[in-house]
């Protein structure tokens, strides 16, 4: 997973190279129930890796986007930095030692992440992680990602987009092991399949596709994991008719997605099919007057 960089200092692009969700089969999209996906979730020590925060639990469960769960893997993480008190998903001090710290970790998500399009709910997040894997003077290679969190927004159409709430709409109940790595891993997982399954429509990822990666050396796993294996997501059959009709552009759904940004967001979707229709019905003017310019030519040719 590791590659090494000239020198220090070095400038290298993020650690994911980010893909969309989308009901279109143009663009070289790939059936997202064809694809396998790692999906990653992480409980911070603080504010959160994106934010200086350090993690403190990694979860990752390795499925097919029709829900088949192939693998989940999960460990505690020591950060390196004393942890005052539990944070909120209850985890202390004491439950760290003994953990693996974070670099510790880069052989075994090399694997997981291998040949996959990496998932999570909040991208940001997951890229904050794996950019801070390596030692000095190295880098992850960049990976094909997928921002759950943006593709429910740009597809279906809800009050609230957080895991919890965003599973109790679509889904009916409440996720299991919220305010832990794996458990939110499970979440997102299930949210993503069965959104493959209950679309009107195939479902494709645009984007980065998947390739192997180069597993760094190192010794061998030395994991201290808080939530067992299970292997089955247990999605839901269908979802409630909440697919937007027109697709919202995913750079557009990040942030809060507040009032004023989900507005926008739905007038530029409005605005492009409006163009798109305005194309199409030029195109069809254009051809039909084309074939009647062809038609009083036939009439006027000599016989």
């Amino acid at each position: 997973m590791l590659e090494r960089l000239a020198g220090r200092g070095a400038r290298t692009p993020g650690a994911v190279a980010a893909g969309a969700l989308t009901r279109s089969a143009g663009a070289g999209g790939r059936p997202v129930r064809d694809l396998e996906f790692a999906v990653l979730a992480v409980e911070a020590a603080g504010p959160g890796p994106a934010h200086g925060g350090r993690a403190c639990e990694v979860g990752v469960v390795r499925m097919r986007g029709d829900g088949e769960v192939l693998r989940e893997f999960t460990t505690l993480v020591y950060p390196g930095v004393p942890v005052p008190g539990a944070v909120h998903s209850g985890i202390s001090g004491g439950d760290l030692l003994g953990a693996p710290r974070a670099e510790e970790l880069a052989a075994p998500l090399a694997e997981l992440l291998s040949g996959a399009v990496l998932a999570a709910h909040g991208l940001e997040r997951a890229e904050a992680f794996l950019a801070a894997l390596p030692g000095e003077g190295e880098r992850p290679v960049r990976v094909p990602g997928l921002c759950t969190l943006r593709g429910l927004r740009s597809q279906v159409d809800l009050d609230a987009y957080s895991l919890p709430r965003a599973s109790r709409a679509l889904g009916g109940r409440w996720p299991t092991g919220q305010h832990t790595a794996l458990g939110a891993a499970r979440a997102c997982a299930r949210l993503l399949a069965e959104a493959a399954a209950t679309a009107p429509g195939p479902l494709y990822y645009r984007g980065p596709a998947p390739r192997p990666l180069r597993a760094a050396a190192g010794e061998p796993e030395r994991l201290k994991p808080r939530t067992s294996a299970r292997g089955d997501l247990g999605c839901a059959a269908e979802w409630p008719p909440v697919w937007r009709r027109r697709e919202l552009r995913p750079e557009l759904c990040g942030g809060s997605f507040g009032p004023a940004a989900r507005h926008a967001a739905e007038q530029d979707a409005r605005d492009r099919a409006r163009r798109r229709e305005t194309a199409a019905a030029a195109a069809a003017l254009t051809g039909a007057l084309a074939a009647a310019a062809a038609g009083r030519a036939l009439l006027r040719a000599p016989r």
